[in-house]
């Protein structure tokens, strides 16, 4: 007390937290699936702009005039075949060549993704461009929700939050936002992982017979369920087991995948009356690499590496390619993402070495070992992290650079 005043004491201040504490807290409140918006939208900005910038220097190409819209230039390449399928459906009859060989026609592409677009035309009267970009837009945005759901179950929230992260800034991500059928195609193969891992296997059939439809993924699913019964087998235990009743449904998947894998060239046989009309189709897109052959399997890899590097350098890298891939999903982070992502990953890559000619559209191809991003994820420095997503936006400069914008004649198709 001083003149008879009392003096109050001063409160005592409580200890602030730290800023990168406190945004941590906050951004922990954020629902997961408001966050994986937020990334997908901001890496679908990212590459919107730059296709505008490609587009704004393209010059006038079979497919644009010069300096095309956006939506113009989203639907070349692939988008015009799958535009002419929504229109007028696929040929009673096989184009011919001078050679006497079936060249290239709309029987290379799967159905479902534009019969899809086609129906959403007449249902809302809006062009093949708006309606075919917008179908890849939502379901590259459902596939990215999906994919952060799947790796969830065996990564740690910050490091699946990251791998999502690397599957929307990933270098052919551009696939998401242009009439291609590879959004429609990642969406349903996440979602068909994804009852994999959960074991809901009757949940899949559906699922794999439109994938089956979308893109030419049936052989691989029903390699993915044989691998999957034998390792179950192999691991089998009393916590467990492996009987015969739990063996049916994913036996039953894989049999009907394996259907699905050859009724699109059933029906292309049935309707043009050429037993060969797919692999014929197929086959005149690699003619104007190594000429006219016939397809043998696991022949196409062997093939375009001495095609593009010439021997003995093409056989070299292609044996290092095989052990890089192989020993990438044997190294011990691997394991963290579960056997059932990896056994997709190998049956995939076989079927591709079984089928498929390496050239420019190989990145794209390769879209479906989207998994293995969530290996790429788990390291958790942070320079490490802003590189890799620097590297992948560098990327997507190079592959559209290369792939996307025609300069001249351009043999390099996405």
């Amino acid at each position: 007390m001083a003149d008879g005043l009392t003096t109050a004491r001063p409160e005592r201040e409580r200890p602030r937290r730290p800023v990168r504490v406190r945004l941590l807290v906050q951004y922990r409140m954020v629902p997961w699936w408001f966050r994986v918006t937020i990334v997908y939208v901001l890496a679908r900005i990212v590459t919107f702009g730059l296709l505008a910038a490609f587009a704004r220097v393209q010059t006038q190409n079979s497919f644009t005039l010069a300096s095309p819209r956006y939506l113009d230039f989203a639907t070349i390449w692939d988008g015009r075949w799958y535009a002419l399928i929504a229109q007028t459906g696929y040929p009673a009859t096989l184009p011919i060549g001078t050679d006497g060989a079936v060249t290239e026609n709309a029987w290379a592409f799967m159905p479902a993704y534009p019969f899809l677009v086609r129906g959403l035309m007449e249902a809302t009267g809006a062009g093949y461009a708006v309606v075919a970009v917008t179908v890849s837009v939502l379901f590259g945005w459902a596939a990215a929700l999906l994919f952060r759901r799947l790796v969830g179950r065996f990564l740690p929230e910050g490091t699946a939050t990251f791998a999502t992260v690397l599957f929307c800034v990933a270098p052919v991500s551009t696939m998401f936002q242009v009439a291609y059928a590879e959004s429609m195609g990642v969406f349903l193969l996440t979602l068909a992982l994804w009852l994999l891992v959960t074991r809901r296997f009757w949940w899949m059939l559906p699922v794999v017979v439109v994938l089956g439809f979308t893109r030419p993924t049936g052989l691989a699913i029903a390699l993915m369920m044989v691998g999957y019964l034998v390792l179950r087998f192999v691991r089998r235990s009393a916590a467990d087991p492996l009987s015969l009743r739990a063996a049916i449904p994913p036996a039953v998947v894989a049999v009907v995948a394996g259907l699905v894998g050859l009724a699109w060239p059933t029906i292309a046989w049935a309707v043009t009356g050429v037993p060969k009309a797919y692999t014929d189709t197929e086959l005149a897109w690699r003619q104007s690499y190594i000429g006219r052959h016939e397809l043998v399997p696991f022949a196409p890899w062997i093939q375009g590496f001495d095609w593009w590097f010439h021997e003995p350098a093409g056989g070299v890298l292609l044996v290092l390619v095989l052990a890089g891939f192989a020993g990438f999903l044997l190294m011990p982070p691997a394991r963290a993402i579960g056997p059932e992502l990896r056994i997709w990953s190998a049956s995939y890559f076989v079927y591709l070495l079984a089928v498929f000619f390496p050239q420019s559209s190989t990145w794209r191809i390769l879209m479906p070992l989207f998994p293995m991003l969530a290996i790429v994820a788990r390291p958790r420095w942070v320079t490490y992290r802003v590189a890799v997503v620097a590297v992948s936006i560098a990327l997507q400069v190079a592959w559209m650079y290369s792939c996307w914008w025609i300069n001249g004649y351009d043999w390099t198709p996405p």
